[in-house]
């Protein structure tokens, strides 16, 4: 296809998915148009902001009066204490989540601990139970990764009998990305010194929930972490301060804030949230236990519910894949309601179990679209359609959702969640 600019276009899927080139393309057309528009005084006017000194210097750092109202998504709860607070995915780009917008979820309140007297106590099966203080763990050796945590309820309004109405961050707002910093947790669990018979470590927190995992030794030995820092600053209180568990790419229930207590024991534990909650009940009436592992996902953030489209022309889709496995290997989207699939670029740096960004040039003619995302990662695994999933589960299931989720464009741009 050939453009009114006299550009060519290079179609590679139905309903006018472009290959990615065509974003430079379209960003030089934008830049030129604009630039050669502007009339010969435009350049000499100062603008207001070049007529008076600007505001003084600041001990924290606060957002643009224009940025202020992107802010976390907290609904009205009956318990204050208890719930959820949702990152605004579709209004953030890149991949880190500032501190301030991370998702929150709590069980019974934020805790206000001080570190000079909260302690860490690792024992059970262990050579001999070690006592840590917060000024204990910052002596050790510190490493940092940039990982995603994601809520196992995250997206779960998917398995409703017909598609919720809401925002990309209310639908899939319980992931969130930063760079952690801390203490491995096998340098810990390597001096305390572990028995033969050790199998899984029991993780407690000094929450008023008294919050209680089980966690596999396999995945403590790997590359769980004792986090102190987040983006480079110390633990926020809604994150855990002073430590907590940080486990890649494992449901967020498992990264226990405000840790206070690791018990190494030979067999899990059974606690409420790993029987009664955080477990999923399968179609045959069986309920599987420690799915601890995150599936391979994406969502598309623009267009998305919210984000309406003002008129036909050359756009971006837009969204985030991750995986609790790895790296993401791709990323496909459809713009037909899944007939065909164009591949779509992803934003360097690809990182293991972080969340990375995906592409892809589109141009909307007008007409009613259908968008959809799957993401396939480093192991094979490939993100499966929404009526794949449902079919594995009981009626009610909410957890581990990773289907593939879909926006409805109509011919006047809006923009609705639909199931395809």
């Amino acid at each position: 296809m050939v453009t009114d600019d006299g550009e060519r276009e290079e179609r590679i899927a139905g309903g006018g998915l472009l290959h990615r080139r065509a974003l430079l393309v379209a960003g030089a057309v934008s830049a030129g148009g604009w630039a050669s528009g502007l009339g010969a005084a435009t350049g000499a006017r100062s603008p207001d902001s070049m007529r008076a000194p600007g505001a003084p210097l600041s001990g924290y750092g606060a957002p643009a009066p224009s940025a202020a109202k992107i802010q976390r998504l907290v609904p009205n709860l009956p318990f204050p204490g208890s719930g959820s607070a949702r990152t605004p995915l579709e209004l953030l780009e890149g991949t880190i989540t500032p501190n301030g917008l991370h998702f929150e979820r709590h069980h019974n309140g934020v805790p206000a601990i001080d570190p000079a007297t909260h302690e860490l106590l690792i024992h059970g099966l262990v050579r001999q139970p070690l006592l840590f203080r917060y000024e204990d763990l910052l002596r050790y050796p510190r490493e940092s990764r940039i990982l995603f945590l994601e809520c196992s309820g995250n997206s779960g309004t998917i398995a409703a009998a017909t598609p919720v109405q809401a925002s990309a961050g209310q639908l899939n707002g319980l992931v969130s990305c930063a760079e952690w910093t801390g203490v491995r947790l096998s340098t810990l669990l390597d001096e305390a010194g572990l028995d033969p018979a050790a199998r899984w470590v029991q993780a407690e927190g000094a929450d008023a929930a008294g919050m209680t995992r089980s966690i596999p030794l396999s995945i403590c030995l790997d590359d769980a972490m004792i986090a102190l820092f987040q983006n480079g600053e110390p633990l926020r209180p809604q994150q855990g301060f002073p430590m907590r568990l940080l486990l890649p790419g494992i449901e967020g229930n498992a990264s226990i804030k405000w840790l206070r207590r690791l018990k190494v024991m030979a067999t899990p534990a059974f606690s409420r949230e790993e029987t009664s909650k955080y477990s999923d009940l399968l179609i045959d009436g069986r309920a599987e236990l420690f799915s601890l592992r995150m599936g391979v996902k994406s969502v598309i953030l623009a267009p998305s519910f919210g984000l309406d489209l003002a008129g036909p022309g050359l756009r971006e889709i837009s969204g985030l894949a991750w995986s609790g496995r790895g790296r993401i290997r791709r990323v496909e989207v459809s713009a037909d309601g899944g007939a065909s699939w164009a591949e779509a670029a992803l934003g360097e740096p690809v990182l293991p179990k972080a969340l990375t960004r995906f592409r892809i040039p589109w141009r909307w003619e007008g007409g009613v679209a259908t968008l959809m995302s799957r993401a396939v990662d480093e192991s094979g695994a490939e993100q499966p359609r929404r009526a794949d999933w449902i079919a594995k589960y009981g009626p009610g299931q909410g957890y581990h959702s990773n289907a593939i989720q879909s926006w409805r464009i109509d011919g006047q741009g809006h923009v609705s969640h639909v199931y395809a």
